[in-house]
């Protein structure tokens, strides 16, 4: 077992750490600033745009209102960049958000971290589960496309400036802070798989990931085994947070594989496995320069929407204060969906 140090030697894993401290300051940013909008007093604190990374439904009615040639959203412009910027990223260097970035996936990875350590090894599911299971994410993110592009654009432009969508950010954070009985089960539910199972929420549930893996696949950076080399231990099968059978593949094409390289560093033989893009040399891509590369283009990304108008809400303090004071009323609750639009 590696201690927490040798843990944090690795660049990913401090990566990891990194963004999810990030990710709580953020989300502590937004919390007090809601907490003074709920007040009468001066808002000094500012609304941070990253909060809406949480919010990948409403990102992708944005792009879908783009692409069909309307405006960017002004309501929540930043979560339009973060997913753009997650999807471009997944095809350079397959689904690295999840391996990387992602707050969610690093939490999932702690907890079968943990109950590797305290009950000596991870479970998982039979096969003939296992492959069934993983289509979950995969039908729920089809739920989602289906009901977004089966909306027209008047439509999806009516849901956008609703009131509710002007709040979506303080119902995500309400859903902490505001916790149901239901949901704690859930989520206590999802704990102790998680604690068992290596990645439960991202292998079986995850519909953003479910989407990048599909984007990774369409890529053209692949792990790759040099069979003459490989000397058939199987130990990157065991490194594997997706449990991928890399000592069985040339290539890894699987929309499971999040570009960790955990496989690589495992392997005893030098050269043998190795992340590479077509157009690189093979010992391009080492941990160093993949983490270098996920926080550069994260940076000029947010940097690039800045500048340019495209990261900051265009929902004043004064009107947020005013739809806060009533975000309980039946006009701030969720659309009803029938055959993919919102009801009247």
């Amino acid at each position: 077992m590696h201690s927490i140090g040798q843990y944090l030697k690795q660049p990913r894993h401090l990566f990891q750490l990194v963004v999810l401290l990030l990710t709580l300051a953020i989300g502590l940013q937004f919390y007090f600033y809601v907490r003074q909008a709920s007040g009468t007093g001066a808002i000094t604190v500012a609304r941070p745009p990253g909060v809406e990374g949480f919010l990948p439904i409403g990102a992708l009615m944005g792009w879908k209102q783009f692409a069909l040639g309307g405006p960017w959203d002004v309501v929540h412009p930043a979560a339009m960049v973060i997913l753009g910027w997650a999807v471009a990223l997944s095809l350079l260097l397959r689904k690295s958000f999840c391996g990387w970035f992602c707050p969610v996936g690093t939490i999932s990875e702690w907890c079968w971290r943990l109950g590797r350590r305290l009950l000596g090894r991870n479970g998982q599911l039979p096969a003939w589960l296992d492959i069934p299971a993983r289509s979950l994410k995969y039908l729920l993110l089809g739920f989602f496309g289906w009901v977004i592009f089966t909306m027209s654009a008047e439509e999806i432009a009516a849901f956008m400036h609703s009131p509710y969508y002007k709040l979506s950010d303080v119902k995500m954070l309400h859903f902490f802070t505001r916790m149901s009985a239901l949901t704690a089960v859930v989520l206590l539910f999802l704990l102790a798989f998680s604690l068992v199972v290596k990645n439960f929420w991202c292998r079986y549930l995850c519909p953003y990931g479910a989407l990048l893996g599909l984007c990774a696949m369409a890529g053209p950076t692949r792990i790759r085994r040099d069979q003459k080399r490989c000397v058939d231990c199987g130990r990157c099968d065991r490194a594997c947070p997706s449990r991928l059978p890399v000592s069985k593949k040339t290539m890894i094409h699987s929309p499971e594989c999040i570009g960790c390289l955990d496989c690589v560093a495992a392997c005893p033989v030098e050269e043998t496995l190795a992340l590479s893009s077509a157009g690189l040399g093979r010992r391009f891509w080492t941990p160093a320069r993949v983490g270098l590369c996920i926080a550069l283009c994260f940076v000029l990304s947010v940097y690039g929407a800045a500048i340019s108008g495209h990261w900051r809400g265009g929902v004043s303090d004064l009107e947020f204060r005013m739809r806060l004071a009533t975000i309980d009323a039946p006009e701030n609750t969720h659309p009803t969906v029938g055959m993919g639009r919102p009801s009247e």
